[in-house]
C-alpha cells in the first residue's frame, strides 16, 4: 500500500507523527472527564406538593388533577406517574429521550408557575426537581453531636455550604435534616375567648404589620429622597409588641393573648451517622467535569472547616465518591497493566524483536485511541476503560499479522525494507477486512436506544477508536520500526518457542484437519450438534437485564404499618443500626427516618417529601468486599430483619441501567379505589405464592384510619359562621398556619406560624381547645358546631398518564433469575379473572427489557448484514463470505458453555460480549480463507493443498491473535465484577471454542463450497 511505501521510506516523517500521537494521547488522558459511571442524558422532572393534613383524595383533587391538566399540554412526554399520598402529592414527569432536557425543564416550571393562582394558596411547599446525572452526590458528610442545637448543626453546614459553593465544577450543596426554625405563636383561645377576639383579626392585623410597601419618593430643591415607611418586623419583640385590640384606654397586644418564641417546624425527618445524631451536607458536580480535579480543592477544604469546629461537634465523611472513583479506576489500571503482561507473554513466540514492535503500537494504539474518544465528547469512566481493556487484546492483533507475514518474508530472503513493505502491502487487504468487521460488530452498539445506548456506548467507542488507531499504526509504523528493527535474516523455523507450536501444529492439529476433511459431513453434524446444545444451553443459563452493581453498598428501606409515630419508625431504624454496628464488614451507616437517603447512585431516585412510617438506611461495606460477600451478607440479614415484629424492612441492592422500582412489578388500571385495592389484594396472592420472590409490595395493601370534623353546616349558617373558617381554625390548631416570612436584622429569613400551645406532637385533645369566632364576637367550641369520628381511607391514590391505578410489585430471591420467576407467575395472572373496565400491564424488568433489547434485534440484523456486505466487497464472492460467516455459531457455543460454567446469566452486557465476539472470529477467519484463496490463485495450489497449507501457516498468527485478546480479558474475569466479568467471559469462551473449531470446520467448508479465485 502507498501509506506503507511512504512511512517506510519517510522514516524523520514518520517519527514525527509517532510523537505527536503519544502527546496528544497523553494530554487528552490528563485533560478528560473522569467519572465512576458514563453520563446519562436526563429526562424525568419530578414535582412534589407539600400540603400537610390533606388526605390523598383531597390531593387528588386539589393538587393531581389541576397540575396534570396543565402538564399534559406539554409536547414529548413519554410518561406520567401521579401519586397522592397524606399531605404529600408528587408527579414524575418523563419525556422521550431525543428532547432536550433544559427546555422540557423551563417549559415545566413556565406551566406550573402559571398554575399556582389556582392552587390552594395555604400549600407549605412545592418544588421541582430535575434529575440529571449532576444531581448525584460527589460527597455526603455529616455534623455531628449529642449536645448541639440544630441551630448550631445548621450554622456551621451554611457556613461549609458557603465554602464549597465558591468551588467553580460545584453543581449544588445542600443541608439534610436540619429543622428550619419558625416564629412560633401559640394562641391562647380562652384569652382570645375573655378579650372577644376573633382569630381570623388577630391573622390580618399579624399579616398587614409585616408588609413592607415602599412609599416612593419625593424631590427636595435639586436631590430626588426615597421616603421609607414602618416596614416589615425586624424582631421578635416588634412581633410581640403587635397590637391586636384598643378599648381606648386599654391596648391588647399579641403577647397578650399568645406566647411568641422562636421554634423549630414538626420534626419530620432525623438524621444520624453511624448510630450518631447530626445532619447531613451533600455535593455534587457539575457536567462533564473531573471528579479528581474538583477533589483536590474540596478534601483540603473539608479537613481544615473539620478544624475549626468546636469539640462538642464531629464532621464525618459518609461517602465519597472521588475516593470510589480513585479505586475503581485505579483498579482497572491494575488490570490493565496486568492485561499488557499478558499480551507480552502471548507474544514470545514471535521473537523479542518483533515482539518489542507489537509492544510499541499498544501505546501508540491508545494514545489515537484516547484522542479520539476525547475528540468525540467522552470521558474517562468504568465503561470506557472497560472498552480500552477490551481493545488491548485486539488492537494488537494486526500488528501481529503484519509483523508475523514480514518475518516470513525474511525467511523468504528478503530484505528488511522489501519484506516490510512487501509482506505489508500482500496482508493489507485482509487486515483492512478484519479491522472492518470488528468495527462494525461494535458500531451499532453505539446506536443502542435511550438510557441503555448512553449507559454502554463510551465502551464501544472506545474499542473503535482503538481499534482504528491499531489499524493506522500497524500500516504505518509497525512496518516501519520492522524496516528498523526486525534481525536482517530470520532463522528457517523461527525461535524455540515458535518452533514448538508449529511442531504442536504438525503432531495435533494436521491429523485432525486430515480426518475433517476426509470426513466433512461428519465433521458438521458434531459442529451443528454442540451449537443445538449451546442454544438450549440458554434457558438453563437465563437471561437477565443489567446485572447486580459491583459497588459494596446497599440500601435498607424500613416501612412501619400507616400512621406509625416518627417516634415508632426510629426504635425499627436502632434496631437495625445495633445489627450493622456488630459487624466489621460494615464500614458506615447513614441513616434516614421519614425521608429517603440524598442521592448517592445514578439510577437511585429519592422519593420527595417526608412521611413518618417509611425509613432508609444507606450501608457502605468496606472497599476490598467483593459481590459474592456482599450478598452473602445481605442474605444474612434479610433473615434476621424478618424476625423484627410491625416493620417491614428489606435490604437492597443497587443495580446497573436505567431506574427500576422492583424487578417484578403490575399495573392495575381502574377507577374505582375498592376495587382496585381488592384486585391488588389478589396479585400480591400470586406473587407471594410464587417460588422465588421476596419483598412483595402493596402500596394500597392497608387503608389509613382518619378523623373526620364533620361540620353542622345548618348549625353553624344559624351562627352566621361559614364552613372555611371553622375548616380554617382546625387546621390552625393542627398543623398550623403560616401568616409570612418575618427576616431579622441580619438577613435571616423565617416562617411566622400561628397554633395552638402544643408539644413536639399533637394529641386528640387538641379539639377541646378549638374555638371559632362568630360575627358577633362569641367564640363557638368547635363541639358545638361540629362532631368527630373515624373513618377509613385509602392511603395513596396513583395516576399512569392521569388514569388511575395501583401498582404491586416483588424482589427476586438469591439464586433466582427474574425471567423464570416471572414466567411462573404469569402463568397464574392468566388465569386470573378481571372485573370489566379493570386491566393489568406488565412493568417492572420486563418492561425495561422490552426497551432495551428491543434496539437490540435491529442491531444484530445490522451487524450480521454489516458484516457479510465487507466480506462480499473483500471476496468478491458469496461463498467465500458464507464460509467466513460459518464461525459465529461456534463462538456461541464456547459463550454459552463458560457463562454455564461459571454462573453468571446471559445479561445484557454478556449479548454486547457475543456481539463483539462475532466480529472477532470473522476476523480471524478472513485470514484463513484470504490466504487460502491467495495460494489457489497466486501460487497455483489444489484445494486441498491450499487448504492445509493455509491451515497451518495462518494457525500461529491466528493462536496469537486469539491469546492476546484472552490475556486482556482475564484481569477483568478475575475482577468478578457482574457488568462487565460475563462480558470478558463470553468474549474468552467463544474465542476458545472458535479456535479449536473454526480450525477444522472452516477448511471443512471451504472443500465443501469452493469459492471461484479468478
Amino acid at each position: 500500500m502507498k501509506i506503507t511505501d511512504f512511512s517506510v521510506k519517510n522514516h524523520q516523517f514518520t517519527i514525527i507523527i509517532f510523537i505527536m500521537i503519544m502527546a496528544l494521547g497523553i494530554s487528552s488522558l490528563l485533560n478528560m472527564p473522569k467519572a465512576e459511571d458514563p453520563v446519562l442524558k436526563a429526562t424525568f422532572n419530578s414535582i412534589v406538593v407539600v400540603y400537610p393534613g390533606t388526605s390523598p383524595e383531597d390531593m387528588e383533587k386539589l393538587i393531581l388533577e389541576p397540575i396534570e391538566d396543565k402538564m399534559s399540554s406539554i409536547a414529548d412526554i413519554k410518561k406520567m406517574i401521579s401519586y397522592a399520598n397524606d399531605g404529600v402529592a408528587s408527579i414524575i414527569i418523563e419525556f422521550n429521550h431525543n428532547v432536550k432536557e433544559d427546555e422540557k425543564n423551563n417549559e415545566v416550571l413556565r406551566e406550573l408557575n402559571s398554575l399556582k393562582s389556582k392552587l390552594p394558596q395555604d400549600i407549605f411547599a412545592m418544588d421541582v426537581f430535575k434529575y440529571t446525572p449532576e444531581t448525584v452526590n460527589i460527597i455526603q458528610a455529616a455534623f455531628l453531636s449529642e449536645t448541639a442545637s440544630y441551630n448550631e448543626l445548621k450554622t456551621y453546614a451554611e457556613d461549609l455550604k458557603t465554602e464549597i459553593k465558591k468551588i467553580k465544577n460545584i453543581k449544588d450543596v445542600e443541608i439534610h435534616a436540619a429543622p428550619d426554625r419558625i416564629v412560633r405563636i401559640a394562641i391562647n383561645t380562652d384569652r382570645l375567648a375573655q378579650f372577644k377576639i376573633p382569630l381570623s383579626r388577630v391573622m390580618q392585623l399579624v399579616q398587614s404589620e409585616n408588609l413592607n410597601i415602599p412609599a416612593g419618593a419625593i424631590e427636595i430643591g435639586d436631590r430626588k429622597i426615597n421616603v421609607k415607611t414602618s416596614g416589615s418586623y425586624e424582631s421578635l419583640d416588634e412581633i410581640k409588641n403587635t397590637v391586636i385590640s384598643t378599648s381606648g384606654t386599654q391596648i391588647t397586644y399579641l403577647k397578650d393573648v399568645a406566647e411568641v418564641n422562636f421554634g423549630y417546624e414538626d420534626e419530620t425527618y432525623l438524621a444520624r451517622l453511624n448510630g450518631k445524631r447530626g445532619i447531613f451536607i451533600t455535593a455534587s458536580q457539575k457536567k462533564n467535569t473531573n471528579i479528581f480535579d474538583v477533589n483536590k480543592i474540596l478534601s483540603p477544604l473539608l479537613d481544615d472547616f473539620e478544624k475549626t469546629l468546636p469539640n462538642h461537634i464531629k464532621f464525618e465523611k459518609s461517602f465519597d465518591q472521588a475516593y470510589s472513583v480513585s479505586k475503581r479506576l485505579l483498579g482497572l489500571g491494575r488490570d490493565f497493566a496486568i492485561a499488557i503482561v499478558l499480551v507480552l507473554i502471548t507474544l514470545i513466540p514471535l521473537g523479542f524483536r518483533a515482539a518489542l514492535i507489537v509492544m510499541i503500537s499498544i501505546p501508540l494504539s491508545l494514545a489515537i485511541g484516547l484522542a479520539g474518544l476525547d475528540v468525540l465528547g467522552y470521558g474517562i469512566n468504568q465503561l470506557s476503560v472497560v472498552g480500552l481493556v477490551i481493545s488491548l487484546g485486539l488492537l494488537v492483533d494486526d500488528s501481529i499479522v503484519v509483523v508475523e507475514n514480514i518475518a516470513r518474508y525474511l525467511r523468504m530472503g528478503y530484505t528488511r525494507k522489501e519484506a516490510a513493505t512487501e509482506a505489508t502491502k500482500q496482508i493489507s487487504l485482509a487486515v483492512l477486512g478484519c479491522t472492518a468487521t470488528l468495527i462494525f460488530a461494535f458500531l451499532p452498539l453505539t446506536f443502542l436506544p435511550e438510557s441503555a445506548g448512553d449507559f454502554i456506548r463510551s465502551l464501544p467507542m472506545a474499542v473503535i477508536t482503538t481499534v482504528l488507531a491499531s489499524l493506522f499504526v500497524s500500516l504505518t509504523i509497525v512496518p516501519f520500526l520492522a524496516s528498523l528493527l526486525m534481525p536482517k535474516e530470520e532463522k528457517e523455523h523461527g525461535n524455540v518457542f515458535l518452533q514448538f507450536m508449529n511442531r504442536a501444529i504438525d503432531g495435533s492439529y494436521k491429523k485432525v484437519l486430515n480426518w475433517s476433511l476426509a470426513n466433512p459431513y461428519k465433521t458438521l453434524f458434531v459442529a451443528l450438534l454442540l451449537f443445538g446444545g449451546s442454544l438450549a444451553m440458554i434457558k438453563v443459563v437465563g437471561v437477565s437485564v443489567f446485572p447486580k452493581s459491583e459497588k459494596p453498598q446497599f440500601l435498607i428501606n424500613i416501612e412501619t404499618p400507616l400512621g406509625t409515630s416518627l417516634k415508632l419508625t426510629d426504635k425499627a431504624v436502632r434496631f437495625v443500626e445495633k445489627i450493622l454496628s456488630e459487624d466489621n464488614l460494615v464500614k458506615s451507616y447513614a441513616s434516614n427516618i421519614g425521608k429517603d437517603n440524598p442521592r448517592i447512585y445514578y439510577n437511585i431516585l429519592p422519593k420527595g417529601g417526608t412521611s413518618s412510617n417509611t425509613a432508609q438506611i444507606f450501608v457502605q461495606l468496606q472497599e476490598e468486599t467483593e459481590v459474592p460477600e456482599r450478598t452473602a451478607y445481605i442474605n444474612e440479614l434479610r433473615k434476621k430483619f424478618q424476625t423484627y415484629p410491625g416493620a417491614k424492612i428489606k435490604a437492597i441492592e443497587f443495580e446497573q441501567g436505567a431506574p427500576v422500582d422492583a424487578p417484578l412489578a403490575v399495573r392495575i388500571f381502574g377507577e374505582d379505589l375498592d376495587s382496585l385495592r381488592n384486585i391488588a389484594l389478589k396479585v400480591e396472592g400470586l406473587y407471594k405464592s410464587t417460588e422465588g420472590t421476596i419483598y412483595v409490595n402493596n402500596p394500597i395493601g392497608a387503608v389509613n384510619t382518619d378523623l373526620r370534623v364533620d361540620i353542622n353546616k345548618d348549625k353553624a349558617g344559624m351562627m352566621g359562621i361559614a364552613t372555611a373558617e371553622i375548616d380554617r381554625n382546625v387546621r390552625m390548631a393542627i398543623s398550623g398556619l403560616s401568616l409570612g416570612t418575618f427576616q431579622d436584622k441580619n438577613g435571616d429569613d423565617y416562617e411566622i406560624n400561628i397554633t395552638l400551645p402544643r408539644g413536639k406532637t399533637v394529641s386528640a385533645d387538641v379539639f377541646d381547645k378549638i374555638y371559632v369566632s362568630s360575627p358577633m364576637g362569641a367564640q363557638i367550641p368547635l363541639s358545638q358546631l361540629a362532631t368527630i369520628h373515624f373513618e377509613t381511607s385509602p392511603n395513596r391514590i396513583q395516576h399512569y398518564d392521569q388514569q388511575r391505578f395501583t401498582s404491586v410489585s416483588a424482589f427476586i430471591a438469591d439464586g433466582y433469575l427474574t425471567p423464570d420467576v416471572q414466567a411462573v407467575f404469569k402463568e397464574k395472572l392468566e388465569k386470573f379473572q378481571l372485573p370489566k373496565g379493570y386491566r393489568i400491564a406488565i412493568a417492572g424488568e420486563e418492561e425495561q427489557r422490552a426497551q432495551t433489547f428491543g434496539g437490540l434485534g435491529t442491531i444484530i440484523i445490522i451487524t450480521i448484514f454489516g458484516i457479510l456486505a465487507i466480506l462480499v466487497l473483500e471476496f468478491k464472492t458469496f461463498k467465500s463470505s458464507f464460509i467466513v460467516l460459518s464461525v459465529i455459531p461456534l463462538g456461541v457455543i464456547g459463550a454459552v458453555g463458560i457463562l454455564y460454567l461459571a454462573g453468571y446469566s446471559l445479561s445484557f452486557t454478556a449479548i454486547v460480549g457475543i456481539i463483539a465476539l462475532a466480529g472477532i472470529e470473522v476476523k480471524n477467519s478472513i485470514l484463513l480463507v484470504d490466504y487460502t484463496n491467495y495460494l489457489r490463485k497466486e501460487e497455483g495450489l489444489t484445494i486441498d493443498e491450499a487448504i492445509e497449507t493455509a491451515g497451518k501457516t495462518r494457525f500461529i498468527p491466528i493462536v496469537l491473535t486469539t491469546m492476546t485478546a484472552i490475556g486482556g480479558l482475564i484481569p477483568l474475569v478475575l475482577e468478578h465484577s457482574p457488568l462487565y466479568s460475563p462480558l470478558a467471559l463470553v468474549i474468552i469462551g467463544g474465542l476458545i471454542s472458535s479456535l479449536i473449531l473454526t480450525r477444522i470446520v472452516t477448511p471443512v467448508m471451504y472443500k465443501l463450497l469452493p469459492p471461484s479465485v479468478k
